[in-house]
């Protein structure tokens, strides 16, 4: 099968050629204004036994009919853009793909380009080819998660979504031509079942990006974004009252910096934004600092198929540099349907419903990409019920015993060790904090006791004791155990790494106030089950002080009050 792929050297074009590239069944056509730059793309990704990679060279502005004439493909996925810059003929690849009876896919993200291609379903259907817009991660993977999360619920209410790159990502300079060209102007969304506008990039929500066991993203500020799932969901959902999308681009410094242009435009000042977007385009080159890891999430509100309220999200996460392969499934993906014979219907139409996760899991795992589905419980649930949500089913027997306290007390006995820092500041912290005198294999007794929505540990060992308290984070510590030890408060993300309950610090706070990480105690925390027992070891350090305590043992449930 030929695959002609319109600004195949491009960001999202070169993305999607690797994704192809070792299906020997495929040629791949890798086309632009440049057959150089198409060449030296295919010289970097040809395989020896996948795909067979051709530079071509392809003008989409001179006669589109008589290049797909001379190329001879099957399908055509246009990847190039942005799409609200198309000028006068938007349309003249897909008219020309229709005349000759060829597949056409994009991966266009304006809503007047996706929407526009539905006026093309008739000629499509009657030349037997499918016409899909907007096969990229907006809508065709935020319908999928919807689909996913939501069958069988009488009613859906309310659907936001958001996508948080990489701040190491390379983003084309044509996204932010295309996010630039709206930025404080009206963007047309439902809301509260009404048709309504916000302004693009002014409207922000704060969301942590947290599948379920997994280590969540850090909390991430969100701006709303044109998109075109504001205009395409509602006719999959028509009774939907609300729908949001948003954009996480960080660092959050250069977020900011966009969200104050945003609201000078808003304000009516002629900002010349999108002429700046090169300008913008090198800036974010070069502002790239923090974790190497994006994510997206879904996050849909209604009611169930049993008449209750209910509440869920889809979350996704990727190290490195596999994000930025995720807006080049949904073609890849399509591109496999037609390869096994299983082409979507004909006809012109957006990619909203065009695929299920299960078209994307394959994609998912080649590339490490880690999601989930989270439940929100209500708050008299035991508090590592709510944070690890589904995968609280799957910790050890053991260990999920010794945190089922949804309300009483439960008191449980051991043998511990303990040693402590040797240095002046490390026996200083420990005195302040609290913590035990060394001890080799001595008894221990942990008391459990619920207090509001929140749980209070009272450690004994010997005739030491110190206690903490424990509570589901809020706001920027959203999915995170929070343990309180007087006014410092450490944010932990519960992993589940091998058999093992990971506590991985992700935000530390004092009297409320965020901490700078460089000041953040270095904790290795981990609760496991052996030998039929619930196991413990923790150890905390600190770059000034060394390490400052270290305790590790066993438990077993000696009472449990659950009045």
């Amino acid at each position: 099968m030929r695959v002609l792929i319109i600004g195949g050297y491009g960001v999202f074009g070169a993305r999607l050629v690797r994704l192809l590239a070792a299906e020997p069944r495929l040629t791949l056509l890798v086309s632009g204004r440049s057959e150089g730059r198409a060449r030296a793309l295919c010289e970097q990704w040809g395989w020896e036994d996948g795909a067979i990679l051709q530079p071509a060279r392809l003008d989409r502005d001179g006669d589109v009919a008589a290049q797909l004439a001379a190329l001879k493909p099957d399908v055509v996925v246009d990847c190039s853009g942005p799409f609200q810059a198309y000028g006068a003929e938007p349309f003249r690849v897909v008219e020309a793909c229709i005349a000759a009876g060829v597949h056409y896919l994009d991966l266009a993200d304006g809503s007047d380009f996706v929407l526009g291609v539905e006026a093309f379903n008739a000629a499509a259907r009657a030349a037997g080819v499918m016409v899909i817009s907007g096969a990229s991660t907006c809508p065709a993977l935020t319908a999928a998660a919807v689909l996913e999360m939501t069958g069988g619920w009488a009613e859906i209410e309310s659907i936001s979504a958001g996508i948080a790159p990489s701040p190491h990502a390379v983003v084309g300079e044509n996204v932010l031509r295309a996010i630039t060209s709206y930025a404080g102007k009206p963007v047309a969304l439902r809301r509260d079942g009404q048709t309504a506008s916000g302004r693009g990039l002014l409207e922000t929500r704060t969301v942590t990006i947290a599948p379920p066991g997994r280590l969540p993203l850090y909390s991430t500020r969100f701006s709303l974004v044109d998109v075109p799932d504001l205009t395409v969901l509602p006719r999959l959902w028509p009774r939907v009252c609300s729908i949001w999308m948003g954009a996480g681009p960080r660092p959050e410094l250069m977020h900011r910096m966009l969200n104050g242009l945003a609201w000078l435009v808003s304000l009516g000042l002629p900002l010349p934004l999108t002429a700046l977007s090169g300008l913008f385009h090198a800036a974010k080159t070069r502002l790239s600092w923090g974790e190497d890891r994006g994510g997206m999430y879904v996050e849909v509100a209604g009611v169930d198929a049993a008449g209750r309220p209910a509440r869920r999200t889809w979350s996704l996460t990727a190290d490195g540099d596999h994000g930025p392969f995720i807006p080049s499934m949904a073609a890849a993906a399509l591109v496999g349907k037609l390869l096994v014979g299983e082409p979507p219907a004909p006809g012109a139409r957006t990619a909203a419903g065009a695929l299920t996760l299960r078209d994307y899991a394959p994609l998912f795992e080649a590339q490490g990409i880690v999601t989930g589905v989270r439940d929100h419980l209500p708050p008299q649930a035991p508090v590592y019920q709510r944070v690890l949500a589904g995968a609280w089913a799957e910790l050890p027997p053991a260990v999920r015993a010794m945190h089922d306290l949804p309300a009483g007390r439960l008191a449980a006995r051991g043998r511990a060790s303990v040693e402590r820092g040797s240095s002046l500041l490390a026996r200083l912290v420990g005195v302040v904090i609290g913590f035990p005198r060394a001890q080799v294999d001595g008894l221990v007794e942990v008391v459990f006791e619920r207090q509001g929505l929140a749980e209070r540990w009272t450690r004994s060992f010997g005739d030491q004791r110190f206690a903490s308290r424990q509570f589901a984070g809020e706001g920027r510590a959203a999915h995170l155990v929070v343990e309180a030890f007087g006014p410092l408060a450490c944010g932990m993300a519960p992993v589940l790494e091998a058999g093992r309950l990971r506590l991985i610090p992700r935000r530390w706070s004092l009297f409320g106030l965020a901490l700078p990480a460089w000041l953040f105690p270095r904790i290795e925390a981990w609760e496991a089950q052996t030998d039929g027992r619930f196991a413990f070891n923790v150890a905390i350090s600190h770059p000034l002080t060394g390490p400052i305590v270290a305790y590790r043992g066993w438990l077993e449930p000696m009472m449990r009050d659950d009045a």
